[in-house]
């Protein structure tokens, strides 16, 4: 079995800690609670005939008030950036804060979660145009719902997938 750290970027309320509630024990709450620090996970998944044992390190948000500490990500063998679909700043938040993590992770795989899906289409401000500039950039995108449960555990699969075939 190998283990693998995986850390959950983003600004604060994106919905890091709901998509790992998701995916760890397939829950979720409508209650928001403020991470503080570091919340640590862990999943044990299979890929192909191999066993990961998944270190979820959910950090707390970036705001005006705190920053995602680079140490954090050290180690990470792969993260996510998440992103709410409803909230312009969140992006631009979200890819600050992969140019920090490709310089601590040593360019580790990641992928951008564009979340919260579920909400209507006219209260998103991330359109497809937008989608498509981030692609653009060779970033992979996948959308998401903690909420629903759609694309997280394609997420965590492509992901898994890629930190071990790297």
């Amino acid at each position: 079995m190998i283990k693998k750290k995986i850390c959950m970027l983003g600004a604060f309320a994106v919905g890091k800690t709901s998509l790992v509630q998701r995916f760890v024990n397939s829950i979720f709450s409508e209650k928001y609670q403020t991470t503080i620090g570091v919340k640590i996970d862990q999943k044990l998944v299979q890929v192909g005939d191999t066993e990961v044992n998944l270190m979820l390190w959910d950090i707390h948000g970036e705001d005006d008030f705190q920053k995602v500490k680079p140490s954090y990500i050290m180690g990470a063998s792969g993260y996510f950036v998440v992103v709410d679909v409803t909230r312009e700043q969140t992006l631009d938040v979200g890819l600050s804060l992969q140019k920090m993590a490709a310089q601590m992770s040593k360019n580790a795989p990641f992928i951008v979660l564009i979340n919260k899906t579920d909400l209507p289409r006219s209260e998103w401000y991330i359109n497809d145009a937008t989608i498509e500039e981030i692609k653009s950039k060779g970033f992979k995108v996948i959308l998401t719902s903690a909420k629903e449960g759609t694309g997280v555990e394609e997420a965590f699969s492509q992901l898994t997938s890629l930190m071990i075939n790297k």
